[in-house]
């Protein structure tokens, strides 16, 4: 039985909780919180049996293996640390922290101490993802020689929402972006060329941006990302001999569409059930078990490769967090 806790109790901890009921082996025992209500609220809601006041008491919990990180990303690197610093394997929301100095002194920290550390880009731990990355490699649709993925969100939110709040790492890259991006990084890996462009909110943080990645290979990758319209949210990888269609939300689709040359199209559908963070959860937990200290599937050089392509492209666009 691998037992876990979750740090933080807003809604994409919730979904966590309630996904993690269909993984084997797992037991939910404790939650923490900034404050003893929020924490017995979600423990009574889940039942968690124990709801901690603190970060720091969640994780000196000697009865956890592994704690969820889920709170705003802004928060990311200080609640990590403090898990890592009592011992505790965690599994950290994306993106891992705002920047790639924290994301590294993360890995840094969790690889000194010997811990289990891992960034929560379900997508990657997505069977039917990780189908789809199996198809090219293999060269189902040729020689890839474009990308192309969108997230918009309608909005209009609120100044006071954490979106428009540039200190919380808002604006779109972080929260949406990094889907498209980690969707081109998974097939063509780290690119050889980086131009973006944004249109920035009055707070300074990106509403719509666009970017091209290209490839020496030949390869492009043309992804976009906003808070100010909603876009169809789909995606399209495209090779010499064919391409595979993933359709809305394409970071976890129930199907994929494979087009090859000469043959009729092929819908191939994924694992029904759950919200989709169980396979995350399920990786955490093989992982434990087999004693390493990364996952292959969201390996600590992934993480840090995307972090700092997202670095990049904020830098082009004039985005800063501090």
């Amino acid at each position: 039985m691998t037992r876990w806790g979750i740090l933080a109790t807003g809604n994409i901890a919730a979904r966590f909780a309630e996904d993690l009921r269909l993984v084997p082996g797992a037991e939910l025992v404790a939650v923490g919180s900034r404050t003893a209500e929020s924490a017995e609220r979600f423990a009574g809601r889940h039942g968690v049996p124990r709801a901690y006041a603190s970060w720091a008491e969640l994780a000196a919990d000697d009865d956890l293996d592994v704690v969820y990180v889920a709170t705003p990303h802004a928060a990311h690197h200080e609640a990590a640390m403090t898990c890592l610093a009592a011992g505790r394997a965690v599994l950290v929301e994306k993106p891992f922290t705002l920047d790639l100095a924290t994301s590294a002194e993360l890995v840094d920290t969790a690889r000194a101490a010997g811990v289990f550390a891992m960034e929560a880009m379900w997508m990657r731990t997505n069977p039917l993802i990780r189908r789809v990355a199996e198809l090219v490699a293999d060269g189902a649709i040729g020689t890839v020689t474009s990308v192309r993925a969108d997230f918009g969100l309608a909005g209009p939110f609120p100044p006071e929402h954490r979106l428009r709040a540039r200190t919380l790492g808002g604006g779109a890259l972080l929260d949406l972006g990094i889907y498209p991006v980690s969707l081109a990084h998974l097939i063509l890996g780290v690119p050889d060329h980086v131009r973006s462009w944004a249109k920035l909110s009055p707070e300074g943080v990106d509403e719509n941006t666009g970017i091209v990645l290209g490839y020496d290979s030949g390869a492009v990758a043309t992804l976009s990302c906003g808070l100010i319209g909603a876009t169809p949210v789909v995606a399209a990888i495209t090779g010499t001999t064919g391409r595979i269609e993933l359709p809305e939300l394409f970071f976890c689709p129930g199907s994929v569409i494979l087009h090859q040359a000469g043959a009729e199209p092929e819908t191939i559908t994924g694992e029904p059930g759950g919200g989709g963070y169980q396979h995350e959860a399920a990786e955490v937990q093989r992982c434990l078990a087999e004693g390493l200290l990364e996952s292959p599937l969201v390996s600590h050089a992934t993480t840090l490769e995307v972090m700092a392509l997202l670095d990049g492209i904020r830098a082009q666009i004039g985005v800063s967090y501090t």
